[in-house]
């Protein structure tokens, strides 16, 4: 039989040849994995899904894939290949898809909306003909949209980031003078700023459409979302790169980095931004763009406006939604998007569990006593205060104890060097939450003097420096960052594994952000997954918002008293810095400034009191990663199950087949179901999984191994064998009555006690007339212990 491999080596690489594809610089990808897999949660551990494979992908140029080929057996028919050929062409952005069983060839064009047989692959310049008039490109545009990129061998870009670039240059290449990416947070925003860069400045672009490397300025609101990419990855743009400042201005150079604030008017200043002619720039990349810049009364928005004649490129991670919707109205509807959602369905970003803990003061709220007086013996207004007053209105050091008593058991519960970042309300709560945390966790600051830190604006110089060794994958420490509004965005810490929301945050762009610090995935030192502590109800809040397209794993409840003593959990496991942020979940109308006239902070501070934790759940993604759930395993594995199977006798005839077994049970582990889990929670060890998931599925009765090995030795198998082969088969089902269906499995299944007792294996074959005749025997065993 000839299988899909042969057709594609004997039929379709030599067609593709014939048609040029195989001549520089086109070229031909085979068996090209373009997702690492999702990673999911099976028996409470973290393993990889399937990753997505194309049989071919065909690139016109290094850097310009046009077109994906879905293969298929010479005896199948090329329309069997069709759906995954035009899935695969949506997800990787082409154009153009075909399905063929080496005889027959069939084209799919995603955009006329077509499919039609052809005798032969498109050569390559036909491919970009057709794709060409799409775009509507003159020649000399289409030639520069085909510059090469920056090769980067170690990081070389993935699928979506390709897309980004591209879709990109077209746009830009095509006049289109505004132009939006939403590429949600950790997707790679500056790599693919870089090589758009890259590719506009090596071709010569300009907004004039002459022959002169661009003037291009990178524009974002905080001092590390410049120094980051102007010092990492754009350093092959070596003397040509300038970042701006009040004493730092230059009009020759090509590169340019400055934040809006150094450059934006204010009471002191005109604006840095006139220093330099509207025309100046062909091309501004705004980074973080909905952080204001956009909205029509900002005073940032003066410098895009100054420089209205530049081609402007805004990078957000924020979807259209309210909140956003200047961002939206100023630069278009966005080009790709790529979301949270997908980018840990493809297993580039890492899922999280969430654990959401309440205490009593935020289930109940707090109301002061009678005359009751803070530290500073002022008296504490009577009020019946709520969550999202702690520590902006009145602070009470009993909630931030318990909470950092809390966060420091579950360290010691699970590893007390993840890096965590705790996200409070201001800079003092950052400052009185550092100060719990290292009263609580004297032993390892005794070890580690910088075991926790506080990072904020007030620390300067000394807080860069603790974030940047927070963000060092060598650096051990230091491990626990305190934090406000610095590190909500902008913050590259791929071993990042604990977020923890000591604050409210109100808004969903914010939000987003803020998880985003967690979303980097770096299985090569142990982060494939990471944990959001909220002690706010932030997150079950957000997650339960209908416009959130991020998805946890899991969510866990914790009760803690007040000496953070953890009460009750509960948990379902399933498969810089410059820069004026508003925080835009303060309610103006509780908000007070820092200090009165008096010099006495405005917040009233309260040091007694007992604060206990009184829940602790945790929430995982369901099997398929759609929804945060609380649900048992057994609640939706019948659920799944008949998703894959219409009927037990479907079930039945893949399960009873040990080499199809396998791919079963892959398939289960692939929507979060491990049998072994399973059994566990269901409290049947000696059910065979199979009985157990009919069950579940299909309201089957249960029936133990025993059972089944029973019928098996009542029925009319052991009749067809000898004395000795009998004995063996007896010892098989023995096998199975304690262990299952793995105990089974040949070769493995003849070497363990009671069967190895009659012999290696040739002797054991022998008993049954070889070897053929033993797998048979096997196999016959396999099925009449599924038979019913």
């Amino acid at each position: 039989m000839v299988t899909e491999a042969d057709t594609c080596r004997k039929f379709i690489v030599p067609r593709l040849q014939a048609a040029g594809w195989d001549d520089a610089p086109c070229a031909i990808q085979e068996q090209r994995t373009f997702t690492d897999g999702r990673v999911m949660f099976v028996g409470g551990e973290p393993r990889r899904g399937q990753k997505k494979r194309a049989d071919y992908i065909l690139r016109y140029r290094p850097d310009y894939p046009i077109a994906v080929i879905e293969a298929k057996a010479s005896y199948r028919s090329a329309q069997d290949g069709v759906q995954q050929a035009r899935d695969y062409a949506e997800v990787l952005g082409l154009r153009f898809a075909y399905a063929s069983n080496g005889h027959e060839i069939i084209e799919i064009d995603v955009a006329a909306g077509t499919e039609a047989v052809r005798a032969d692959f498109p050569a390559p310049d036909e491919l970009w003909q057709r794709l060409r008039d799409e775009l509507d490109l003159p020649e000399v545009a289409a030639n520069r949209v085909l510059e090469p990129g920056f090769p980067d061998a170690e990081r070389p870009l993935r699928y979506y980031q390709e897309i980004a670039v591209n879709r990109s240059l077209e746009a830009l290449h095509g006049g289109q003078r505004r132009v939006l990416l939403n590429l949600c947070t950790g997707a790679g925003k500056t790599a693919v700023a870089f090589q758009i860069c890259w590719r506009l400045w090596s071709a010569g672009w300009n907004k004039r459409g002459d022959h002169r490397r661009p003037k291009i300025l990178f524009l974002a609101d905080r001092n590390i979302l410049v120094d980051d990419p102007k010092d990492k990855t754009f350093t092959p743009f070596g003397d040509a790169r300038w970042k701006l400042g009040p004493s730092a201005v230059s009009h020759g150079r090509d590169i340019y980095f400055s934040t809006y604030q150094a450059i934006a008017a204010d009471e002191r200043r005109s604006g840095l931004y006139r220093e330099f002619a509207p025309d100046f720039f062909d091309l501004i990349v705004i980074d973080e763009c909905h952080r204001g810049s956009a909205r029509a009364d900002s005073s940032w928005r003066e410098i895009l406006d100054w420089f209205e004649p530049a081609y402007q490129l805004g990078m957000t991670a924020t979807p259209l939604r309210e909140e956003s919707r200047d961002t939206y109205a100023y630069f278009g509807d966005a080009l790709y998007t790529y979301s949270l959602a997908q980018g840990i369905a493809d297993g580039f970003l890492a899922p999280y569990r969430v654990h959401r803990i309440v205490t009593d003061l935020d289930a109940a709220g707090w109301r002061p006593s009678a005359g009751e007086l803070d530290r500073y013996g002022r008296e504490v207004p009577d009020e019946e205060y709520q969550t999202r007053d702690f520590e902006r209105t009145v602070a009470l050091r009993a909630r931030t104890e318990a909470i950092a008593r809390h966060l420091t058991d579950f360290l010691k519960n699970t590893d007390r060097y993840a890096k965590t970042i705790v996200f409070c309300v201001d800079q003092d709560h950052a400052s009185e939450m550092r100060a719990a945390l290292v009263r609580l966790n004297a032993d390892m600051v005794a070890k580690h003097p910088d075991y926790i830190a506080r990072v904020t604006a007030d620390e300067g110089d000394i807080g860069k420096g603790m974030l940047s060794r927070f963000q060092d994958l060598e650096a051990e420490t230091p491990v626990i960052l305190t934090t406000s509004q610095l590190l909500t965005t902008g913050v590259d810490a791929p071993t990042c594994k604990n977020v923890a929301l000591a604050r409210v945050v109100g808004s969903m762009a914010e939000f987003k952000q803020i998880i985003g610090r967690g979303t980097r995935l770096r299985e090569d030192y142990g982060k494939l997954w990471f944990s959001i502590l909220d002690y706010t109800g932030t997150a079950t809040e957000k997650f339960a918002d209908p416009t959130f397209d991020g998805e946890p794993t899991a969510q866990t409840t914790t009760e803690i008293d007040g000496a953070g003593a953890v009460v009750a959990t509960k948990t379902d496991e399933r498969p810089d810095t410059d820069a004026v942020t508003t925080d835009t979940d303060v309610d103006p109308a509780i908000v007070l400034p820092d200090s009165a006239d008096d010099g006495l902070p405005r917040k009233f501070y309260v040091d007694g009191g007992e604060v206990e934790v009184v829940a602790h759940l945790v929430y995982d993604l369901d099997g398929d990663g759609k929804r945060l759930t609380c649900r048992k395993l057994t609640d939706w594995t019948g659920e799944k199950v008949r998703t894959l199977f219409a009927t037990p006798a479907a079930f039945r005839a893949e399960w009873a087949m040990p080499d199809k077994r396998s791919a079963v049970i892959d398939a289960l582990a692939e929507r979060g179901i491990d049998l072994h889990a399973l059994m566990q929670e269901a409290e049947r060890p000696d059910d065979d999984p199979f009985d157990l998931i009919c069950h579940l599925a299909w309201n089957a009765p249960l029936t133990t191994r025993a059972e089944r090995a029973r019928r098996v030795r009542e029925g009319g198998l052991f009749t067809r064998y000898e004395e000795d082969a009998r004995a063996i088969l007896d010892a098989l089902l023995d096998r199975y009555a304690g262990g299952g269906a793995n105990e089974l499995t040949l070769p493995q299944a003849l070497k363990v006690h009671p069967v190895s007792d009659f012999g290696n294996p040739s002797e054991i074959a022998r008993r049954f007339g070889g070897p053929q005749a033993m797998r048979q025997a096997v196999a016959d065993l396999n099925l009449a212990l599924y038979a019913a």
